[in-house]
């Protein structure tokens, strides 16, 4: 695995070029977030339960849409993404227009001044689960998932985990109970996929959709064809 300190150093951040710094505030790489801000940006956090492929996918529609991603990941993540994808710390976070160490606690994302539209953790492993649902802030992903909480805006937590014990099942009810959206990557079948990219898709296309992104496309149900 490449080394490097672009997501798991205190202090490392995004560059030069697509920095918060040049304009506090506002997101440089996307035209259309000098116009509404809020809903151009996405919190994306990536942990180490498997299913890394649903927070690399969700960055890369993203960035086809428009929108700026802001990407925290956790040292099990980064493991898990390169086990699961090849992908190191380094590739991960040319996904992303920002990415932010998991240490650094005094990022944007910590703030709920800094207003996005929605937070995303996918994949969400049981422990950062159960750190979010007791409001343990004890690294930037929990942190900013805390802060999405806080000031209302839509945390969607794609929970991998199976079987569940009851300690998981409380912690996505209390979770549930304070705002939170636990939302299972359960493939869809009754379009017929053909391929593990179009299950994929089919779940990200409904994340996106739920955090209010305009343009998300999600397979709508057309009912029972006789």
């Amino acid at each position: 695995m490449a080394a490097g300190p672009a997501l798991d150093s205190p202090g490392a951040r995004a560059s030069p070029g697509a920095s918060d710094a040049a304009q506090p505030g506002v997101d440089t790489t996307s035209a259309a977030a000098s116009i509404n801000p809020r809903l151009q940006r996405l919190v994306v956090g990536i942990t180490g339960a498997s299913g890394a492929v649903y927070g690399v996918r969700l960055l890369e529609r993203a960035r086809t849409l428009g929108v700026a991603t802001h990407l925290v990941v956790t040292p099990a993540g980064v493991l898990n993404a390169h086990h699961e994808l090849g992908l190191d710390r380094n590739a991960l976070a040319a996904l992303a227009d920002h990415h932010h160490a998991v240490g650094d606690v005094g990022a944007c994302i910590a703030s709920g001044s800094f207003d996005t539209a929605a937070m995303v953790v996918a994949p969400c492993s049981m422990k950062t689960l159960a750190a979010i649902a007791h409001g343990f802030g004890d690294n930037l992903l929990t942190r900013a998932a805390d802060v999405t909480l806080k000031e209302r805006r839509r945390l969607l937590l794609l929970v991998r985990e199976t079987p569940l014990n009851l300690a998981h099942l409380r912690n996505m009810t209390a979770a549930t109970e304070m705002g939170a959206i636990v939302f299972p990557p359960l493939p869809a079948f009754y379009h017929r996929p053909q391929t593990i990219a179009e299950l994929v898709d089919d779940t990200v296309e409904r994340v996106l959709a739920l955090c209010g992104i305009a343009h998300a496309a999600p397979k709508p149900w057309a009912g029972v064809r006789s």
